[in-house]
């Protein structure tokens, strides 16, 4: 059974989704673009069946009460501030992290910057944010599958393309590969005034200030074949910026929303990664 609840910390409320024992063994679970935290709806009910105490936040932008104008508040040091304000409001001194898209960014970053609060670390889709970089600078192909970062930075434009013909384009970011009635929830969720550009703020707000290291937090990586966003050389270089055990997953004939399409195998993973910690 998922409850709903709220997270206070000094940036606002966060709203959440949550399942398990209170004082069952704590996860957090990010989402990405343009998604939500119902992204996780069945890992999250899964995981709380099993005894654990999953936590997936709306993050900053898509929580209402959590919505700044300015991009310049929604570069990585402040989300990552965001994730650890959440745990220490939910009483956790240490938790495993889980992520997917700009969660999994966020994930990697947290770990680099806070590992003495993490047990484990599962990311979902994205690479390590140094073997994304590199890739993006080497590899044509990377290069070319983020290319739409660069346009997704303008704005109005980008909104008023995204919510025309009732959201055509947003609605094509998914592919068909996540249910309707999810497609239809995120819709209508980015389609409240301001949701948008606060979610598009992620990719505005610029460039980290420094650079991320080696993680050292025991780790998985899942990635999947069909992923348009990632492809395989970041995919396979995110070992070498892994110093702790490691785990590398690859689901095939999988899309880049792997939590909703394969949401059997990719919890499996999970509460496989979880318990060899």
């Amino acid at each position: 059974m998922i409850d709903q609840l709220t997270i206070p910390t000094d940036a606002g409320s966060f709203d959440a989704i949550a399942a398990g024992p209170e004082d069952g063994r704590p996860v957090l679970l990010l989402h990405g673009f343009p998604q939500a935290a119902v992204e996780w709806e069945h890992q999250v009910a899964t995981l709380g069946v099993l005894g654990y105490r999953a936590v997936a936040p709306d993050q900053r932008g898509y929580s209402p009460d959590v919505r700044p104008e300015r991009p310049a508040e929604y570069g990585i040091t402040t989300l990552v501030s965001d994730v650890i304000a959440m745990a220490d409001t939910l009483g956790w001194s240490k938790f495993d992290l889980v992520g997917h898209d700009w969660g999994g960014a966020v994930a990697w970053w947290t770990a680099d910057e806070h590992p003495e609060r993490l047990r484990s670390l599962t990311v979902v889709s994205t690479p390590h944010p140094g073997a994304l970089a590199e890739a993006m600078r080497t590899d044509e192909d990377q290069h070319l599958r983020s290319a739409y970062m660069t346009e997704w930075r303008q704005t109005p434009a980008t909104e008023r393309r995204m919510l025309a013909d009732n959201a055509k384009a947003l609605r094509d970011i998914f592919d068909r590969r996540v249910p309707p009635s999810k497609i239809d929830e995120y819709v209508q969720r980015l389609s409240e005034p301001g949701a948008l550009t606060a979610a598009l703020n992620w990719y505005r707000a610029g460039r980290p200030g420094g650079k991320i290291g080696k993680v050292s937090v025991p780790a998985m990586y899942v990635w999947s074949t069909e992923d348009v966003a990632f492809g395989s050389t970041a995919a396979l270089d995110t070992a070498n910026w892994c110093t702790g055990p490691y785990r590398f997953e690859m689901l095939e004939e999988v899309s880049h929303w792997v939590a909703e399409e394969a949401p059997e195998a990719l919890t499996s993973l999970i509460v496989e990664h979880l318990g060899s910690r």
